[in-house]
């Protein structure tokens, strides 16, 4: 019995001493793994659409980790709580931005990260709980939740494509295309006539252009030759001008000069007025004298008429 005791102690601290080998074990990977990847939490107010559990995670298009966990937020169910594991030396700063994109081959949902200035402090969370990414809001799942209303409008332009090319249009169409085959054939027929005109118009066109220099020519003479005379015509005009003026500053001189001889030669004009009036009566008395010893100059001296006629 006592050996048998000594079996079972013996088996039991071999028992205990794997277990803290295992547990041991456990801990050291979760250490390492811990020193290794970094989790993080990014919250998107928006529909995750295509994004899965293990799709990665991409750092200006290199991939740093993955996804570990899809769960809607428990406060609010519109947000959607996306935690992802990167590796530890992922420059991860507070200024990082986090968006939903589309990788370029397969088309699968990824998170990409993009951002992060060298000023700006490492991101960390100081209450234990992973860091958390606010994500920006995709042009992809706009794209997404826009998409019924894309496929919408386009069944709207197939159909109006559709009525726009039925058969009547199309007959119409053709009709055109006829009309415009009989046109082209028309004007290459006339086409020697359509040259000529051509020419004719290019010759009309010289000769136009023939007659605008000559008349600019003609109006540079005709400028030259105005702005000649016109300027000796002004010179002549300024020339008389200044011997008016002369002749008129001489004239007030003299005036000037001789006013006191002028108001008297006009007092003896006053004086002469009654005699001059006396003179013409006289002169008028000795007209009428000489008239009648023109007609009857004895019968004047005698002092007797002239004897008037009779006639029977």
């Amino acid at each position: 019995m006592e050996t048998r005791a000594h079996h079972v102690v013996i088996g039991l601290l071999t028992v205990i001493v794997v277990a803290a080998a295992l547990l041991f074990g456990l801990w050291l990977a979760k250490s390492s793994n811990d020193r290794a990847f970094r989790d993080y939490q990014v919250v998107f107010n928006e529909a995750v659409t295509g994004l899965s559990q293990g799709a990665a995670v991409q750092y200006s298009g290199i991939k740093v980790g993955a996804v570990t966990q899809l769960k809607l937020d428990p406060a609010d169910p519109r947000r959607v709580l996306a935690t992802i594991r990167l590796s530890a030396d992922t420059p991860v700063r507070q200024d990082t931005h986090a968006r939903l994109a589309l990788t370029g081959v397969t088309g699968l949902a990824i998170i990409q990260l993009s951002g992060g200035s060298p000023r700006s402090p490492p991101l960390h969370s100081r209450s234990g709980a992973p860091p958390v990414i606010v994500a920006d809001p995709s042009p992809l799942t706009k794209l997404l939740a826009n998409g019924e209303d894309i496929l919408t409008n386009i069944n709207e332009v197939v159909s109006r494509a559709t009525l726009l090319l039925s058969d009547d249009n199309v007959a119409k169409i053709g009709r055109t295309l006829d009309h415009l085959d009989q046109a082209t054939g028309a004007i290459a027929e006339q086409r020697e006539d359509i040259r000529a005109l051509l020419r004719q118009l290019a010759e009309a066109s010289r000769t136009a252009n023939a007659t605008l220099a000559q008349a600019e020519e003609l109006a540079k003479q005709g400028n030259a030759l105005i702005g000649q005379q016109g300027r000796a015509t002004l010179d002549s005009a300024q020339a008389a001008m200044a011997s008016v003026q002369r002749a008129t500053d001489s004239l007030d001189q003299l005036l000037r000069n001789n006013r006191e001889a002028l108001d008297g030669g006009m007092r003896g004009l006053s004086d002469l007025g009654p005699a001059v009036r006396d003179l013409r009566q006289t002169l008028g008395t000795l007209r009428g004298i000489t008239r009648r010893l023109d007609d009857n100059p004895a019968g004047y001296l005698l002092g007797r008429d002239k004897t008037k006629e009779f006639q029977p």
